[in-house]
């Protein structure tokens, strides 16, 4: 789950970091109060839940509350295209902030290194860029730190890869503390990532966090209850939104027109290979789980269906704790309480795959022995002038 940085901030100040005094603002006139309590040039930036907002032109400089309100009216409400998303959204919030002054910036995160099955702290003086930029033009300017999970962040490892990084030793005593709250909140709230991009020096010596992104587990959300007000569905595709609802594990993929439901992630990424290879588009990513009953069938249908690109449906089931029958049952409760206008297509193999065979036989709905086979029937039938 994406957060704001408003309220990534609001996590690193519980843990310690320093961030600009600011607040969040929905409206010009809220822009204007906050502008003015600070009594400072401000900063004025969108919240949504993509990177480059600079570039997309999200941020801009108010020098007293009469500009930071202008540029609340310009910017409130207004869609951008945001090429890390790579997508327009609407910015709905703006966070103000005071203005610091920079002297350097710095880059620092700490995310999952999947390989080596180890959280990894990266650092680099070229912070306020793009790190993949840096890290392709530069690599040499990033450093890495493998963390020992039963060790935690140590402060001899702390000055290692501020060593390695080239920071200026006169910083080196401010900035482990730093490092190391980063990495008691990132373990705290579950992150998957939490990074500072800039981590700010002032001329004065001061350590700021000047942005911050946070990505949290969602399956460790159990825990959170208090990220529950940080979830923001206005960013999110609305089917998807609607799915989470529902408890069904659904991505929907832009320009596809075939709808996909499979049991197991493994299953449904080789059921798209296969739609693809026979010439369709899959129009997402959909995982009944295991064990799946019938109700869950019929509501992973409705969702498939609330997509008016879909030109037809292939369910490809394979069963172990889930049940063919169950699947049929499903299907079937879908079909008559759904209005769908396009072809269905159904492999079963598995656990009561012929009882889920037999009740489909009273349905008009397309069976398949094989993926492959399934796959070029619903490609066939969906594209069928």
């Amino acid at each position: 789950m994406k957060i704001h940085e408003y309220q990534a901030k609001q996590l690193l100040k519980q843990y310690g970091v320093v961030v600009p005094a600011g607040q969040v603002a929905s409206n010009p006139d809220e822009v204007r109060e906050v502008a003015k309590t600070l009594g400072k040039r401000v900063v004025i930036k969108g919240q949504v839940h993509s990177g480059g907002r600079g570039k997309a032109g999200a941020v801009k400089l108010a020098d007293d509350a009469n500009a930071a309100e202008a540029i609340g009216k310009d910017l409130l409400g207004k869609t951008l295209f945001f090429a890390q998303a790579g997508a327009d959204i609407k910015i709905n919030r703006l966070l103000v902030e005071e203005a610091v002054d920079i002297d350097k910036e710095i880059y620092l995160a700490v995310t999952q290194d999947r390989v080596r099955q180890r959280d990894v702290l990266i650092l680099s003086m070229q912070g306020g860029m793009d790190i993949e930029e840096v890290a392709h033009n530069n690599p040499a300017d990033i450093a890495k730190l493998l963390i020992d999970p039963l060790l935690g962040l140590q402060d001899f490892a702390c000055r290692q890869v501020l060593f390695e990084a080239g920071m200026d030793k006169s910083l080196i005593g401010k900035m482990i503390p730093v490092l190391k709250a980063l990495y008691a909140a990132y373990v705290g709230t579950d992150a998957t990532l939490a990074e500072i991009n800039p981590l700010v020096v002032t001329k004065s010596g001061e350590i700021i966090a000047g942005d911050a992104k946070w990505d949290i587990d969602e399956n460790a959300l159990f825990r959170h209850p208090e990220f529950t007000a940080f979830k923001d569905e206005s960013e999110t595709d609305p089917l998807e939104a609607e799915a989470h609802r529902r408890g069904i594990q659904y991505v929907r993929l832009e320009g596809g027109d075939i709808g996909i439901i499979g049991n197991g992630a493994g299953l449904v990424m080789t059921t798209m290979d296969e739609v693809k290879r026979a010439g369709g588009n899959p129009a997402d990513f959909l995982d009944i789980g295991g064990g799946a009953k019938a109700e869950a069938v019929t509501n992973s249908l409705e969702i498939i269906l609330m997509d008016p690109n879909v030109k037809g449906v292939l369910f490809n089931i394979f069963g172990g704790i889930t049940r063919g029958d169950e699947v049929a049952k499903g299907i079937i409760e879908g079909v008559k309480t759904l209005n769908v206008k396009v072809p269905i297509v159904i492999r079963l193999a598995g656990t009561r795959a012929a009882e889920g065979a037999e009740l489909l036989k009273t349905t008009n709905l397309i069976p398949a022995e094989t993926m492959q086979e399934a796959a070029a029937k619903i490609v066939e039938l969906a594209y069928a002038k």
